[in-house]
């Protein structure tokens, strides 16, 4: 690090988890992000002001008026434009240290399988189950640490699903991907907006434990948030071992269990 990035970490640097070798652990990693809508827009900038060094986002949209409620990356000037480009815009702004790379596609199939390779960690900030069961098996087939939020109404949720640990679920062992789940989207029952940016801050939180290797993530839980009362709970997700996605895994995290601390 430079004296610049010295000075812009300071607060990170004091930190006894962090320091020096942390922060650097930060600056050489890459994360994707699916989606670039409430939950996506405050982890990227969480993210991209904590110095992760590479940041893939991946959203097909565009900025509307009806965004600006709660997708904090966006603002009027950049209504119409490509939600991943407004994102690009505001990191630059806030980060020149970062590389923000857009994808202006919606990923599937080959595609998704390379960018997934290409991360250290994925962050599902997606809306359809349909997209997160593919992220899913994606991370499961690939070893990649998996970071789930969502918010709806005025209820959030948020796990971590790491397949190269042994004992943890993957995001199929507790949705399974065979059951008809109803949509529940905020453009048809609305959204909290605060709500939203405390998952997506939340995944950023999440995703830099993970990446640096401190504290306890997630992993095998599901913190549930209700923002009527602020009530948390935290309740224990198990592994199915007769999940379809990720029942037969034993020597992948057999394999990979070394490398929990990313």
């Amino acid at each position: 690090m430079n004296d610049e990035q010295l000075l812009r970490y300071s607060r990170h640097i004091l930190l006894d988890e962090l320091g020096v070798d942390g922060q650097q652990r930060l600056l050489d990693a890459h994360v994707l992000i699916m989606g670039a809508g409430g939950l996506g827009c405050p982890a990227a900038l969480y993210l991209a002001s904590a110095g992760v060094g590479t940041i893939t986002v991946a959203d097909h949209d565009v900025v509307d008026l009806t965004n600006l409620q709660r997708q904090i990356a966006h603002d009027m000037t950049t209504v119409g434009l490509p939600k991943v480009e407004s994102v690009q815009r505001r990191v630059r702004l806030i980060n020149p240290d970062v590389k923000l790379l857009p994808l202006p596609e919606k990923l599937a199939g080959q595609p998704l399988l390379d960018a997934v390779a290409a991360a250290d960690v994925v962050l599902d900030c997606s809306d359809r189950f349909a997209t997160r069961h593919e992220v899913n098996r994606a991370c499961v087939a690939l070893g990649k640490p998996l970071v789930s939020g969502a918010a709806v109404r005025l209820d959030g949720q948020l796990s971590v699903f790491d397949v190269r640990r042994a004992d943890s679920p993957c995001y199929a062992c507790l949705y399974p991907d065979t059951t008809d789940f109803e949509e529940d989207r905020c453009a048809t029952l609305g959204v909290f907006a605060p709500l939203v940016g405390i998952i997506g801050t939340m995944q950023a939180a999440e995703v830099i434990k993970l990446l640096v290797g401190f504290g306890e993530p997630l992993t095998g839980r599901l913190l549930t948030l209700d923002a009527r009362s602020m009530a948390v709970m935290t309740l224990a997700i198990k592994r199915q071992p007769d999940c379809a996605v990720c029942g037969g895994r034993h020597a992948l995290a057999g394999a990979a269990g070394a490398a929990t601390d990313a």
